[in-house]
């Protein structure tokens, strides 16, 4: 399977996840720069953590405007596995990709830690071969992860088993514990916890590896 990943001036998981695709799990991938008009030959997208030019002003509010998003958005809308991590969580949000927004967290302080994530659906190409309900150590690295959104949005996301993760113990503030959330797709996920962080033994952790074997699985069951 070939995996792009892409890269935004001031992303600094890019290198992570391509690591964690290409060396862990032996499978294709390259970068694809944020002005790229197309995503070539890729069979998912992953929007890596880090940060991403205009941060300043909004955590990916300059950055949905990117060239490569709409390509982004065109892959999503014909099916195509993306994933959004940390700061690619918060693109997708802004690009309209997933509901909600991510705001400061509720301390106001920046949170790097390895936190407790529980498993709140399978049925997902992001989760099939995790467990529901499997407790996930994976850190966190980041000052607006404060999950948010209307009540109905939120009663939505649970009504249709959209909620991918909650926190167990909630580092941010974010509504009703929520760490990780799907579009209505399925296609489309936003975590705010960093797999590609837990993905070597060398890391303490190789919990963050279920993310990407599922969407290989899903690939390769495409």
């Amino acid at each position: 399977m070939k995996f792009g990943v892409v890269v935004f001036p001031g992303s600094n998981c890019d290198h992570d996840a391509w690591y964690a695709l290409s060396r862990n799990l032996r499978q294709q991938a390259e970068f694809i720069w944020h002005d790229a008009a197309n995503l070539g030959n890729v069979d998912a997208v992953i929007l890596p953590g880090g940060f991403a030019y205009g941060d300043y002003l909004r955590c990916g509010a300059i950055a949905k405007f990117s060239p490569v998003m709409q390509a982004v958005r065109a892959f999503a809308a014909d099916g195509g596995l993306v994933l959004g991590i940390c700061n690619g969580f918060q693109i997708l949000a802004e690009s309209g990709l997933l509901p909600g927004a991510l705001v400061r967290n509720r301390g106001l302080k920046f949170i790097c830690s390895p936190l407790r994530l529980r498993v709140e659906t399978v049925n997902s190409p992001f989760t099939s071969q995790a467990e529901k309900g499997q407790q996930l150590s994976v850190p966190i690295a980041h000052g607006e992860g404060c999950y948010v959104a209307d009540e109905r949005t939120l009663d939505e996301l649970a009504a249709e088993d959209r909620v991918v993760f909650r926190y167990l113990d909630n580092p941010n503030g974010s509504a009703r514990d929520i760490a990780g959330i799907l579009n209505r797709g399925r296609n489309v996920m936003g975590m705010m916890p960093h797999p590609e962080r837990a993905a070597d033994e060398l890391m303490g952790s190789t919990d963050g590896l279920v993310v990407f074997k599922s969407m290989v699985t899903a690939l390769a069951h495409a």
